[in-house]
């Protein structure tokens, strides 16, 4: 999580109406400092982050809310005056998704497929554009993104890896063949514009303790309109990193939900969709891990991406 210090979130609170209390740090979080506390009655989250652009993204996310993909409301958005982003919203109570044990396997799995059902149902327009919380930015189609996440661009925050990658002849050629496979399956890979949330994991998941229900999804900076199938690929490359995940398959569930059976276009080339898909979520998290000096990360995710690439497409139902 992001380094932030209690006298920053007491001085923000100080400056906010009504007294507010019992400030509480928050963890889970890679790139935003979170503090809970009690304000007027209320369960409230302040966050504190370096780009504004994030917490609009969550507060705009609020239009998604639904039953089974809970958004917390984002009740102000800002820039204090040190110069740092900050977002209020509402408090919301759970475990990390990644978290789940497996003993709660048997409610986990319909669970995460009714979580995946709700982003596939979001409305979507065919126009809209990928980067669908940041207009001025987005790629002019999935493909693009697609290819576009395979670059190491300067302009990006995460950049300058792909030194590193090519300077170890091991990652160097695992890298060139995921990108190879993952340029020549985007062919496969329609120009939907479904809801993709994007980061499922990584504490951006609550569920209730028995596992029976999502009870807020956030973060939503990485959210873009895209195919439906790229977070399901996102739970499943994860999935031998986290025993609950590993025991439940909420893929079967999502590609027989009868919303998806009905868009007669959504299960063309399911399979190999998928497979590009975990190979980009597995390439992409080559350059991050190098990019924050994780070297122990860097390597399990070598290892899983190897598993991936010489296991091809699975077998869908």
């Amino acid at each position: 999580m992001e380094q932030g210090s209690r006298a920053e979130a007491e001085a923000f609170l100080a400056d906010q109406p009504g007294a507010a209390d019992t400030l509480e740090p928050l963890t889970g979080g890679a790139w935003s400092a979170a503090w809970a506390y009690r304000s007027g009655g209320e369960e409230l989250v302040v966050r504190f982050g370096r780009e504004l652009s994030w917490y609009q993204a969550d507060r705009a996310a609020g239009r998604f809310a639904g039953p089974d993909l809970p958004v917390p409301a984002v009740r102000q958005v800002g820039t204090t005056g040190a110069g740092r982003a900050f977002a209020v919203s509402e408090r919301r109570y759970g475990r990390f998704l990644e978290d789940t044990p497996v003993e709660r396997a048997a409610a986990l799995g319909p669970t995460l497929t009714r979580l995946l059902v709700a982003l596939y149902r979001a409305p979507a327009d065919p126009g809209a554009p990928v980067g669908w919380h940041q207009p001025e930015a987005s790629p002019t189609g999935w493909r693009d993104h697609l290819r576009a996440g395979l670059v190491d661009d300067p302009a990006h925050l995460v950049h300058g890896w792909s030194t590193a990658l090519a300077a170890d002849p091991e990652l160097a050629a695992l890298s060139t063949a995921v990108a190879d496979r993952v340029l020549a399956l985007t062919g496969a890979c329609p120009e939907r514009r479904d809801l993709v949330h994007g980061d499922l994991l990584h504490g951006n998941v609550l569920l209730a303790p028995d596992a029976s229900r999502v009870t807020a999804v956030l973060s939503w900076k990485c959210s873009v309109r895209g195919d439906f199938l790229y977070d399901a690929a996102w739970c499943s490359f994860w999935a031998p990193f986290h025993p609950g995940i590993a025991a439940v398959d909420p893929l079967p569930g999502l590609l027989s939900d009868p919303a998806v059976t009905a868009d007669r276009d959504a299960l063309v080339d399911a399979a190999q969709r998928h497979h590009c898909y975990e190979l980009h979520i597995g390439f992409t998290h080559l350059g991050w891990h190098v990019w924050t000096g994780d070297r122990a990360n860097l390597a399990a995710t070598a290892r899983r991406l190897a598993e991936v690439l010489d296991r091809g497409p699975l077998r869908l139902p």
